[in-house]
């Protein structure tokens, strides 16, 4: 390939940036080319090409046509378009290239626009939304309906850190997001209170950002300890609540619930006597809030026990079906 036959440049873009956000390689291309054609007369580049000046022909020239009008020294820049006639035209010109019969112009794929980190979200963004709108099933969910579900997805997620499985673990947190999605569309259709998925992300971006005071401001932190007490500190004034025990969910597990409030309270500096009761209750609290003082998170310290007792399970299983018995439910 020699540019001196002239150059083909096949011009990509992404559709998760904003037409018209092209990059300075890519408009030096368009402005020095002889000929810009694109097959598809709906891009959504081409309002703004024109726009600068740049005429784009609605042709779809296939590879040999390209080669011949490049052979003086002609440079043409292909504006591609995802689909059968990209690949066509692709692998038409790796052919010729590859025959060795002909004398190829240079040939440049040019990446016009590039996907930044998290840009795939759009895409979830966009397929949620025509889902919400066009799935009898999805375009009806509440909140209420989906609250189950997003309970389910947390405990496959958590099984999968705690099994190690890199696979699982990114299906699963697919899987979470999803719900953070679907929620956050569900929340655009509330007639009196709407919101987006774009509100929810800015939510959280401004609470990162205000909560880290050391990493988006002027404080310091040296420690994981330091930073511990921004998050607090900062948690405090925008909470302003009047107890300790407000915003923890009654709900959760009760092991997590124990500890979570044994949190609260050791980290206020509360000497809170444990309830004097009898029975197992009582006897898991205290065991509870004795894991939390020690640093172990008492529902995972359980979790790993009980699979371990599972295994245990499932080898005396196997120690009776070999000795002759049978194995199953009662």
């Amino acid at each position: 390939m020699n540019d001196s036959l002239g150059r083909i440049v096949l011009l990509t873009t992404s559709h998760r940036v904003a037409p018209g956000l092209l990059s300075w390689p890519a408009w030096q291309a368009l402005r020095g080319a002889d000929r810009v054609t694109c097959a598809d007369a709906a891009h959504p580049q081409l309002p703004y090409l024109r726009e600068a000046g740049v005429e784009v022909e609605h042709a779809a020239p296939t590879a040999r046509e390209l080669v011949d009008q490049c052979r003086d020294g002609g440079r043409s820049v292909v504006v591609l378009t995802s689909g059968e006639g990209e690949s066509a035209l692709t692998d038409g010109l790796a052919r010729l290239a590859g025959s060795g019969r002909e004398s190829m112009p240079a040939l440049e794929l040019l990446p016009g626009s590039y996907d930044l980190p998290g840009a795939r979200l759009l895409d979830l963004v966009q397929v949620m939304d025509r889902i919400r709108r066009a799935c009898p099933w999805s375009g009806i969910r509440t909140h209420e309906d989906l609250a189950k579900y997003g309970l389910e997805e947390m405990y496959e997620l958590l099984e999968a850190i705690e099994t190690g499985d890199r696979e699982a673990l990114r299906e699963e947190l697919g899987d979470v997001l999803l719900q953070v999605v679907f929620h956050a569309r569900i929340a655009e259709d509330d007639a009196d209170e709407p919101f987006s998925v774009d509100d929810v992300a800015g939510t959280i971006v401004d609470k990162l950002v205000h909560r880290h005071p050391h990493v988006f401001g002027d404080e310091r932190a040296e420690t994981p300890e330091d930073v511990k007490a921004h998050w607090l500190r900062r948690k405090a004034a925008e909470k302003r609540r009047a107890s300790v025990t407000e915003g923890v969910p009654l709900g959760q597990p009760a092991l997590a619930l124990t500890a979570k409030l044994a949190s609260r309270a050791r980290a206020q500096g509360l000497d809170v006597p444990l309830p004097r009761g009898e029975g197992i209750g009582y006897e898991l609290l205290a065991l509870a809030v004795r894991a939390e003082a020690a640093g172990t998170e008492p529902e995972t310290a359980l979790r790993a026990a009980a699979r371990a007792y599972r295994d245990a399970i499932l080898a005396a299983e196997r120690r009776h079906a070999a000795d002759g018995g049978e194995v199953g439910e009662d």
